[in-house]
C-alpha cells in the first residue's frame, strides 16, 4: 500500500473516542463520528448486542429523527436473531417490513457514514388494540390487567385506587371472572347494591360515592370505544418472542394512530404487555444477546399523572425485567420525562437534537447535559446545533462501563422509510399466522352474566302511589345519613391497616385466589 492509499490519520478526539467502541463481539453499527462539521468513517459508534437488555433511551425535540433511529436499531436486531417490539403512533413504521428505496442523497450518507447500504426489509408483524386498525387485534382481560394499570386508565386517584383493588380482591375470591368491563361495573353495581350489603362487610366496606366514581370512569371509558380493547382472546405475549424461518427476529409492529387521542390508554396498556412479559418469562441471567427488545414510544405518557405505587412498579419492572432477556427503549423528549430511579438505569443513550427557544425548553437542555457522563464537549452546543439524523451516543461496553460521548452522524435504515402501502400491509395481515387466533372476539360467561342470573326479577311498582306529606322531608334525612355513612366507610377504609399494606403491595395476595404480580396484573394458567 502507497502513501497515497493509506487512510488519513484520524484527528486525536476523533481516535480517542473510535477506541472507545472497538467492540471484539457482535455489535449493532450506529455511525461515524462527527467533529468539526465532518463524519469520520473510519471512527464507527457502535453498541454491543450483549448489553441491550440493559435498556436505553432514545430522546430528541420533534422531527429529530428519533423514528429512523428507532428502525436503524430494530432492523439490525431483527437481522441478529433478535424479536423486536414497536409502537407506531404516527403510523409511519409499518415500511420496516419492505425494503427501502435508494437515491443520491441516501447513497452520499451512506458514504459519510462508512455503510455498505443494500435495501431490505424485515419479518414483521402488525397488531393493533382492539382491532382498531388494520393489525391482528391485540386484548386483555379486565382481571389480567389487574387494579393498578386500570386505575391508571380510569385517572383514579390513590383511595379510589385502593377501593378498586378491593373490588378486585372480592371477584378474585368469588371466582366472579373479570373479562370486559361490563363484568367490572356488575360486581361494583352488585356490592354497592341491597344484595351486596353484607358482602361488603367482608371486604371493609366500599364507598358508594367512590363506586359512582369509578362506574362513572368505567362508562366514559367505554363510551370513548375501549371496550374493544378488553376481553378475549386474550393476547399472549410470548407470541412477540417469535423468530422467522431464516432466523431472523420477528418485528412486532402495535399501530396506534387509531387511538391516538387516548394516549393514557396506550401507553398503559404498553406497560400491561411489559408487566406480563416480566410475570411469565423465566430468569435467564446476561445473554450474549436479549430475547427481545422493546421500544416504549411516547414514554412521558406513562408516567404522565402516576401514582407512587405506579412509578414504584415501573421501576421495579425495569429493573429485573432484564434479568429475564428484554432490554426497554424509552422514547421520548427529553430525559426529564422520564423519572430519575428509572433514568438511572438506562444505561444506552442516543439524544437527537434539542431546542432552546423558550426559559423551559433552556431548563430542559441543561437537564439533559447533566445527566451525561463527562466529556471534551460543550453539550449544550453539541446538542443545539445537531442535525437531522444526527445524535449525541454513549452506550455500555462489553465490560459494562460507559463509552465516551460521541456525537455521531447516524445510519440510514435499510427498510423503507415511511408507512407501508395499504393493499401491501392488508396483505401482510392477512398472511398472518396470528390474526386466525385473535381475530374474533369471544364473550364467555362471567361476572356479569352470573350476577344477572343470580339477581331476582324486581317487583311491579305501581304506576301511582300517594306520598304522604312528610316523606320528601324523610327521604332528605335518609339521604344526610347515607352521605355520612358513605363519609364514615371511607373513613375507615382509608384508616384500614390491611388497604395501606394492599396499596403498598398490588402484589400482595390477601387470601385471594389469582395471585397478582408488581402491577397487580394476574397471573395466567399457561
Amino acid at each position: 500500500m502507497t502513501a497515497d492509499t493509506e487512510p488519513a490519520a484520524l484527528p486525536e478526539p476523533v481516535a480517542r473516542i473510535a477506541a472507545g467502541y472497538a467492540f471484539t463481539g457482535p455489535a449493532l453499527e450506529l455511525g461515524a463520528v462527527l467533529h468539526d462539521g465532518a463524519a469520520f468513517p473510519a471512527a464507527q459508534v457502535r453498541v454491543p448486542l450483549g448489553v441491550l437488555n440493559r435498556h436505553g433511551l432514545v430522546a430528541g425535540a420533534t422531527g429529530t429523527g428519533k423514528t429512523k433511529t428507532l428502525q436503524l436499531i430494530a432492523e439490525q436486531l431483527s437481522a441478529a436473531g433478535v424479536p423486536v417490539f414497536l409502537a407506531d403512533i404516527k403510523g409511519d413504521v409499518s415500511g420496516i417490513a419492505a425494503p427501502g428505496a435508494g437515491g443520491e442523497k441516501l447513497t452520499a450518507r451512506a458514504a459519510e457514514v462508512g455503510q455498505d447500504w443494500t435495501a431490505a426489509g424485515c419479518p414483521a408483524e402488525f397488531l393493533s388494540l382492539g382491532g382498531q386498525g388494520a393489525g391482528t387485534p391485540v386484548r386483555a382481560t379486565v382481571t389480567s390487567f389487574g387494579p393498578l394499570l386500570l386505575a391508571k386508565v380510569l385517572e383514579l386517584n390513590e383511595t379510589q385506587e385502593a377501593s378498586l383493588s378491593l373490588v378486585f380482591s372480592y371477584a378474585d375470591r368469588h371466582g366472579l371472572e373479570l373479562y370486559d368491563l361490563k363484568d367490572l361495573s356488575a360486581v361494583i353495581s352488585f356490592l354497592t347494591s341491597p344484595e351486596g350489603k353484607e358482602e361488603l362487610k367482608g371486604i371493609g366496606g366500599l364507598s358508594a360515592a367512590t363506586a359512582g366514581v369509578i362506574l362513572r370512569s368505567l362508562t366514559v371509558l367505554e363510551n370513548q370505544g375501549a371496550a374493544a380493547f378488553f376481553g378475549e382472546p386474550e393476547f399472549d405475549t410470548s407470541d412477540l418472542l417469535r423468530t422467522a424461518d431464516d432466523g431472523r427476529g420477528v418485528v412486532s409492529v402495535l399501530e396506534l394512530p387509531a387511538v391516538q387521542d387516548r394516549p393514557r390508554l396506550f401507553s398503559t396498556f404498553l406497560m400491561w404487555l411489559l408487566a406480563d412479559l416480566y410475570q411469565h418469562l423465566p430468569e435467564v441471567g446476561d445473554l450474549d444477546r436479549p430475547k427481545l427488545v422493546f421500544f416504549f414510544d411516547e414514554a412521558h405518557l406513562l408516567f404522565k399523572g402516576a401514582s407512587k405505587a405506579f412509578q414504584e412498579a415501573i421501576t421495579q419492572t425495569v429493573r429485573l425485567i432484564r434479568s429475564k432477556g428484554v432490554g426497554i427503549f424509552f422514547v421520548t423528549q427529553t430525559p426529564k420525562d422520564v423519572p430519575a430511579d428509572v433514568l438511572a438505569q438506562l444505561g444506552n443513550r442516543v439524544q437527537h437534537a434539542l431546542r432552546a427557544y423558550t426559559p423551559d425548553d433552556a431548563k430542559a437542555l441543561r437537564a439533559t447535559v447533566s445527566t451525561f457522563p463527562r466529556s471534551a464537549y460543550d453539550l449544550a452546543a453539541v446538542l443545539t446545533g445537531l442535525g437531522t439524523g444526527e445524535a449525541v451516543v454513549t452506550v455500555l461496553s462489553e465490560k459494562g462501563a460507559p463509552t465516551p460521548v460521541a456525537a455521531t452522524r447516524l445510519r440510514a435504515p435499510r427498510s423503507l422509510m415511511g408507512p407501508l402501502p395499504e393493499g401491501e400491509l392488508a396483505a401482510a395481515v392477512a398472511a398472518s399466522g396470528l390474526n386466525p387466533k385473535y381475530r374474533e372476539a369471544i364473550d364467555r360467561q362471567s361476572a356479569y352474566e352470573k350476577l344477572t342470573a343470580a339477581r331476582p326479577e324486581p317487583e311491579p311498582v305501581p304506576a301511582h302511589v300517594p306520598e304522604p306529606e312528610a316523606e320528601p322531608e324523610r327521604r332528605e334525612k335518609d339521604k344526610d345519613k347515607d352521605k355520612d355513612e358513605d363519609e364514615g366507610m371511607l373513613g375507615s377504609l382509608l384508616n384500614s391497616a390491611a388497604l395501606k399494606s394492599f396499596a403498598r403491595s398490588a402484589g400482595t395476595q390477601l387470601g385471594r385466589e389469582i395471585s397478582r404480580s408488581l402491577f397487580g396484573t394476574a397471573k395466567r394458567r399457561r
